[in-house]
């Protein structure tokens, strides 16, 4: 299984965020790691450091052999909370499509 972790302009995607989304991501999926090929993830701030509120956004998208990619998507104050949102039990539990 892959992971490949993109962040936006406004997110810092130092080597400590790569290891800890990599380290949530494995651990969630560690089950179902021989039938998904790569872990997209996608961090960004919405809002940029201008405005407050819950902006911070991660999606993450499953591709899975013989299915249809699936995607979740988590949006929380900070992005460490957005990341353990539970996008990788929805993985987990959902077989096609998108779920928030």
């Amino acid at each position: 299984m892959k992971i490949q972790i993109n962040t936006d302009n406004n997110i810092e995607g130092g080597d400590e965020l790569t290891q800890q989304t990599q380290a949530v991501v494995e651990s969630a999926l560690e089950r179902f790691a021989e039938h998904i090929t790569r872990v997209e993830v996608h961090l960004s701030d919405e809002n940029s450091s201008h405005k407050g509120g819950t902006d911070k956004r991660c999606v993450m998208e499953a591709r899975l052999e013989g299915m249809q990619p699936v995607a979740v998507i988590d949006q929380a104050d900070h992005i460490e909370q957005a990341v353990n949102g539970g996008q990788t039990g929805k993985i987990a539990r959902s077989r096609t499509g998108t779920v928030e």
